[in-house]
Formats: C-alpha cells, sequence, structure tokens
C-alpha cells in the first residue's frame, strides 16, 4: 500500500459533518439559484457533452448524484433520458433539488437526505455515480470511494468532479472569484475553517485519489486537469480561481 494511502483520516465526522450541513443549508438559497442560472447557461451544453464522453455515449443509465447540491445533474442528466436519484446530508439542498426537476419537468429524477459517504443502496445497482464538488468536504474519502465501489456495475463509471479548494482559500475573497461575491464574508470565512478541519485538505490532489482510487481496485483511473478549461470558458458569473479536475474511474 503506498504512503498516501496510509494517511489516517480524523475520527470527527460528526462534529465536521454537522458543520458542512449548517453550512450549506445557510447557501442553499444562493445555490439554487446559481445553479438554476447555469442550467440556463451556455455551460449545460458543454457539462452534458463532457457526460457523454466519459460515459461513451451510453444511454438510459441509472445515475447516483452524491451530494447533489440543487439538482443541477438532475435536470442535465434526467433531460439526456437518464435515471438520476440525488442524494445530500442537507435537507434544503434535497429540497431544491426536488423543486428543481419539478419546475423542469423531470420525471425521472429526485433527490432524498442520505450520507454521501455510506450510501444504502443495493450492491452493483449503479451505472454511474457522479459527484461535483463534494470530496473536499469528506473527513472519511477512503471510506467513501469503497463504498461508492460497492454500488458500481461490473464495468460501472464513476466521475469525480472537484478541487484543491483549501490550497487556494484565500482566492474565496478575491474579485476575481466571481461566483462567491455575493457570499457574505461570514460564510466565507466558515467554509474556511471548514478546509483546515478536513485532513483531505492537505493532501496532493488528485494523484492522492488515484492512489486511492487504484488500491482500492477501480481500474483505467484518470485526472484529467484541463476540465475546467473546457467549460469555464468565460469569466462570467460561475467563474472562479480554484480550477476543477475530472477524475474517471471504472469498475
Amino acid at each position: 500500500m503506498g504512503q498516501l494511502v496510509d494517511i489516517p483520516f480524523e475520527e470527527e465526522s460528526v462534529d465536521i459533518k454537522e458543520r458542512v450541513q449548517k453550512y450549506w443549508a445557510n447557501r442553499s438559497k444562493g445555490f439554487s439559484d446559481m445553479r438554476r442560472d447555469e442550467i440556463e447557461s451556455n455551460k449545460a451544453a458543454r457539462w452534458t457533452d463532457e457526460f457523454k464522453k466519459a460515459t461513451n455515449g451510453k444511454r438510459n443509465l441509472r445515475i447516483l448524484d452524491v451530494g447533489c447540491g440543487a439538482g443541477f445533474f438532475e435536470v442535465l442528466l434526467g433531460r439526456e433520458g437518464h435515471d438520476v436519484l440525488g442524494i445530500d446530508l442537507t435537507p434544503e439542498m434535497v429540497a431544491k433539488t426536488n423543486e428543481m426537476t419539478l419546475e423542469y419537468g423531470v420525471r425521472n429524477a429526485g433527490a432524498m437526505v442520505m450520507d454521501g459517504e455510506n450510501p444504502l443502496f443495493e450492491e452493483e445497482s449503479m451505472d454511474v455515480i457522479i459527484t461535483r464538488n463534494l470530496t473536499w468536504t469528506l473527513p472519511h474519502p477512503v471510506e467513501a470511494y469503497k463504498n461508492w465501489y460497492q454500488l458500481l456495475k461490473k464495468g460501472g463509471i464513476l466521475l469525480n468532479f472537484d478541487a484543491e479548494y483549501a490550497k487556494g482559500a484565500h482566492n474565496l475573497k478575491l474579485p476575481e472569484n466571481i461566483a462567491h461575491k455575493d457570499i457574505s464574508d461570514e460564510l466565507k470565512d466558515e467554509c474556511h475553517e471548514i478546509y483546515h478541519m478536513l485532513t483531505i485538505s492537505n493532501l496532493n490532489r488528485p494523484n492522492w485519489d488515484i492512489e486511492v482510487l487504484e488500491h482500492i481496485g477501480y481500474k483505467n483511473v484518470t485526472a484529467d486537469m484541463d476540465f475546467a478549461s473546457r467549460i469555464y470558458i468565460e469569466q462570467d458569473e460561475f467563474y472562479i480561481p480554484d480550477r476543477m479536475f475530472m477524475i474517471r474511474a471504472e469498475k
């Protein structure tokens, strides 16, 4: 086992998860408004194209969206004909997801409250597990990766979109961080504190993720460091300086 995999994660999940849940509850309204704007923007088609490439254009997939937030993937991928189930620890976010799918008339998608580190579904029941900006908030990401592996069907695909947000924590209050310009300084400070409570914030990502995934048994693990440059081309309302990467892995 490699050195990166051996890093111990602190036993503080209850305190951290409660704090993370409260943070996202406070952001649910503004976050939902931004995701709705993103669905209506040119980013939606770019995200859809990237998903099709990453899944080899497969149709009628059963997708689990871990940390679904306000329902962006539920609407985007549900409209493509996939069955999308979102889970999130924050009830306010789950409510926003279900409001969003109802608003857009997407009947093959929805969300429920559940811990993303330990989703309670049948083994080998998902074609795709997708997650966006979640793993940086997890106190036990190794456990999460293991549990997600169990849920994937053989040949199933994990898509993880994330960034090293903690290492760019100073970016939260910069003028060029346009996506966070309407967030209060109090919430920005809370986010900064959460970053530094988590062991994952100190790791070299996505190299660490790749080693962990391969150790668990995922195959064909890759990290696309140019992903953000294909989605967030313009410095518009969705732009942040931290560059998002895409991790793709197969079971």
